[in-house]
């Protein structure tokens, strides 16, 4: 091989290997998206201190031990079922919604790149096929 080919075979093999790498990440991603479509309310990341929106039982217990006890407010409000009830039914919409469009993000954006990186693998590796002479 020449010095001359040098960089270019370089410069092939490298395109191919980051192709390779970026779409194990992406299938990766892309996995765990599907997954969490399937089930909105357990996906991904529930920060510490949000009441389970699991069932409304599991809401409601997490709501009443949130409530301040009788003697540290003087005035304090507690909703009664329904209200406990639509606050639950808001929040696990907005749970769903927020999970879904954050899933068909990743899917769209993954296989977007999965396409481009399978592009990219196929050009580059005839070309190199074809700088090194085994054209088949």
């Amino acid at each position: 091989m020449e010095k001359s080919q040098r960089m270019p075979h370089i410069y092939g093999y490298l395109v191919c290997l980051v192709a390779v790498i970026t779409v194990i990440i992406c299938v990766s991603t892309l996995v765990y998206a599907i997954l969490d479509l399937g089930d909105p309310i357990h996906a991904g990341f529930t920060p510490a201190g949000s009441p389970s929106l699991a069932s409304f039982a599991n809401y409601k217990m997490d709501i009443l031990k949130s409530a301040p006890k009788e003697g540290e407010a003087a005035k304090s409000y507690m909703p009664d079922d329904q209200t406990l009830r639509a606050m639950y039914e808001a929040a696990k919409d907005d749970r769903i919604q927020s999970v879904r469009h954050e899933s068909n993000r990743t899917i769209v954006i993954d296989s977007v790149l999965i396409l481009i990186c399978v592009v990219l693998f196929v050009t580059h590796w005839r070309w190199m096929r074809k700088l090194s002479g085994t054209e088949a």
